[in-house]
């Protein structure tokens, strides 16, 4: 349990820096091209576990693993990440941080809309609640930065949307959360660093300059200032928040379970402004700090619901086990044998047909 909540702390402490990190580097790297480098390094951290995890599972990586890759690359780090880190340059990071917390409120709501899990009572009052502190944050009456608060929201949201998507694709693939992280964190760089070298192309180019709004993406850099100047900056950034947060939140998960590990989410949106206070100095206004701590209401609900509901879970499972006799324990294990071996007969039957 002390390694468990050491993950914690570690992964917290990095997610909770994200944002800070990401706006001291800012002004030295073009936003889309940190996102590819701390997300390229971030993949990279990670491949040597998600390897390991896939030789155990003696599992090749085919075409259909790589689609699912490329779009929950697409997803999470050329949309969700991209609008995640163009908020973060024009509006305070303390505010994008806790904006961005409320994503799983978004995935509760398209596991609902996509996946028809049934919303409990818990996750729906902690929905209302995370929406009021929402709107108290951004204060429609009095809005100040309607741009940067889109712009959070937006990643907010398909970061929800993310998180659904990979949920259904590992459980469709069999695959674990660093795997999945992993994987869609270099398919992501992938697939941003050739809409990159797009924009270097002249007649792109010269086009995107012509609009404002595009002309700041265009010929983006790939490498400029990658140098020892920034070295720590970018290896904190990729190892410790991007890498590191991620694989130690899935270690923590997989030594409790997801409603413990999740306390990650639950206790940013309130010390990330904290930490934006003390090291960059931001101001945190009133209903920014009342919007907070509904948010964290409606954070600690979901978590007690969470809880409740795995609890629940675990003593049906023990109720299933407890009233089945060794008989009936026997007799499930040997149709369980039966039927993987029927599985076995039928697939090697339709390869030899398909080779005839």
């Amino acid at each position: 349990m002390r390694k468990t909540m050491l993950y914690i702390a570690f992964s917290t402490l990095m997610f909770s820096s994200m944002e800070i990190a990401l706006k001291s580097a800012g002004g030295a790297f073009n936003p889309i091209q940190l996102n590819l480098i701390r997300f390229f390094i971030g993949g990279v951290v990670l491949l040597p576990i998600a390897l390991r995890a896939l030789h155990k599972q003696h599992h090749r990586l085919n075409r259909s693993d790589w689609a699912l890759f490329f779009l929950t690359g697409l997803v999470c780090v050329i949309i969700s990440m991209t609008l995640y880190q163009l908020a973060i340059t024009v509006d305070e990071a303390s505010t994008v941080a806790v904006l961005f917390s409320c994503n799983p409120v978004f995935a509760l709501i398209f596991s609902y809309l996509i996946l028809h899990e049934r919303m409990g009572r818990a996750n729906l009052i902690a929905v209302i609640v995370s929406i009021i502190g929402l709107v108290v944050i951004v204060n429609p009456a009095h809005l100040t930065n309607p741009v940067g608060l889109t712009l959070a929201i937006a990643s907010a949201l398909t970061f929800g949307l993310y998180s659904i998507v990979s949920r259904w694709g590992s459980v469709r693939h069999d695959f674990n959360g660093i795997v999945m992280t992993c994987f869609t964190f270099l398919a992501g760089s992938l697939e941003l660093f050739i809409i990159m070298a797009i924009t270097h192309v002249p007649v792109i180019a010269g086009n995107m300059r012509q609009i404002g709004w595009l002309r700041q993406f265009a010929a983006m850099p790939i490498l400029q200032n990658v140098s020892f100047q920034y070295f720590w900056i970018l290896f904190f950034i990729g190892v410790c928040v991007t890498g590191g947060g991620f694989a130690f939140y899935f270690l923590a998960m997989e030594r409790s379970d997801v409603s413990t590990a999740s306390l990650v989410f639950f206790i940013k949106p309130g010390l990330a402004p904290i930490m934006a206070a003390i090291l960059i100095h931001e101001k945190i206004l009133t209903n920014t700090i009342i919007g907070i701590v509904i948010i964290l209401i409606g954070s600690v609900i979901t978590f007690m619901g969470n809880r409740v509901k795995t609890r629940e879970s675990d003593l049906e499972e023990e109720d299933v086990s407890d009233f089945q006799t060794p008989a009936m324990a026997e007799q499930s294990a040997v149709a369980k044998a039966a039927l993987a071996k029927l599985a076995r007969h039928a697939e090697e039957s339709s390869t030899d047909y398909s080779n005839d």
